[in-house]
């Protein structure tokens, strides 16, 4: 079959960058090897996609849409005052840039979809199942199968956190689901052929009216380029040494670094473990000072902040990969580790307690703070006695990840969508399988 001709709106879309716009350009450009994929994007990601060989005007267009996006941008660092907190109003100020966006790649890209030259249309980011698209039933209108996603966000704050909350400055979370009553909503559900989710809770938020058009699809993979080494969990401590065990991801409050420095501190003050923490943020002061205060800084590395292409290697070295989030939409990071045959311990919420499935990593049930850390403090300790096991389930994890979670086996998984949505396939395909199933 000739492959599917897809227009890709990608708003956020960079190889330089991390979180959304990493997962965009990385959708993008492993698409392209299923499909002829023509992509357009904002104008600041222009540099980026020239930088890889692509062509102006043939494989993408960079919308200048910074007429609304620079002031929105300002008003988002404004309201954050340049901390990076306040993701839901961020969110709710970002969508105005976007609509913008979409309405100026409409002009561009509009009647090229009338004239059918494409057979899908299909929008990546933004992820954020807020954002209704202004394109989707002017597609749907033409005739045009539109795809919306994968979606992810607004995971609810786990009861006991609230001070977590006010401390990320999360105020409009309280009042996100009048998200649900916007206009535009339910015009881009309606109009969309099918919808992909990132998360379990995404989906429930999706009206049971469009459940059968809505896949489970994580939007999270990895680049084996970018995570391709092997690590070796549990032979340093076959030969005698402490397990060693490293915690990845900006220092905030809900991805529990200081947690994880309380519910280790017996075994780093023993000498059954070491410690390295990977990233900034607005806690690493307080963590350094922690880390003191409990008698284990000998034991502990603060790395900060790394590239991305450099994590791997901070990371190799390591039996454990301990990421206590109490709020991860979709854990990224996660895969990363258990690519590396790094074995995850998570708290078993959101994101990663989707990801880390039976033995291919370890997790701790939600609950109080206190009840965490105490979970927490019992797992390392048993797997600072359990090299064997680290070893079996990081290989376990490796081959998982490396079956479903590369970016390639997500194209592939969604070509498989855009065969559904276009009349080659006669239902809906299962996602849970392999891509290659």
């Amino acid at each position: 079959m000739p492959r599917h001709r897809v227009l890709l709106l990608a708003e956020a879309a960079n190889p330089d960058m991390v979180s959304v716009p990493l997962v965009g350009w990385s959708i993008a450009r492993a698409l392209a090897d299923v499909a002829n994929v023509h992509v357009v994007t904002q104008i600041r990601n222009r540099a980026a996609f020239l930088e890889a060989g692509l062509v102006e005007g043939r494989d993408f267009n960079a919308i200048d849409s910074e007429a609304v996006a620079r002031p929105m941008h300002r008003l988002s660092r404004a309201v954050s005052m340049g901390s990076g907190k306040g993701w839901t109003t961020g969110q709710a100020i970002g969508a105005i840039s976007h609509a913008w966006f979409e309405r100026l790649a409409w002009r561009v890209s509009g009647a090229r979809i009338a004239a059918r030259e494409w057979d899908v249309v299909h929008r990546v980011t933004p992820l954020s199942p807020t954002k209704s698209s202004f394109v989707a039933p002017r597609v749907a209108a033409a005739g045009v199968p539109f795809v919306l996603g994968p979606l992810n966000g607004g995971v609810p704050w786990p009861a006991g956190f609230d001070g977590e909350r006010r401390r990320e400055r999360e105020w409009l979370s309280y009042v996100r689901g009048v998200y649900k009553i916007l206009p535009g909503r339910a015009g881009t559900l309606a109009a969309s052929a099918a919808i992909l989710v990132g998360s379990r809770h995404t989906e429930a938020e999706i009206p049971a009216r469009h459940r059968a058009r809505t896949l489970y699809l994580p939007e999270n993979a990895v680049d084996p380029a970018r995570f391709s080494r092997r690590a070796d969990p549990g032979a340093g401590m076959r030969a005698g040494r402490p397990m060693r065990a490293c915690f990845v991801g900006r220092m905030v409050p809900y991805k529990g670094p200081d947690m994880l420095l309380q519910a280790a501190a017996p075994l780093l003050r023993g000498g059954r473990m070491t410690l390295d923490l990977i990233g900034d943020g607005p806690m690493l002061a307080g963590l350094k000072a922690q880390a003191g205060t409990l008698g284990i800084a000998e034991a502990v590395t603060f790395h900060g902040w790394l590239d991305h292409r450099l994590v791997q290697d901070a990371m190799t070295g390591c039996d454990l990969m301990a990421f206590p989030s109490i709020r991860e939409f979709g854990g990224g990071v996660v895969l990363e580790a258990m690519a590396l045959g790094i074995p995850p311990l998570v708290v078993d919420y959101a994101g990663p307690g989707e990801l880390v499935r039976p033995g291919l990593g370890y997790t701790v049930p939600l609950g109080p703070r206190q009840r965490i850390v105490a979970d927490l403090g019992t797992a390392l300790d048993r797997l600072a006695d359990d090299p064997d096991g680290l070893a079996a389930t990081g290989a376990r994890a490796r081959d998982h990840v490396a079956a479903r979670f590369t970016w390639a086996a997500k194209a592939r998984q969604i070509g498989r969508v855009y065969d559904w949505v276009t009349g080659r396939a006669d239902g809906p395909p299962d996602l849970s399988l392999p891509a290659g199933s």
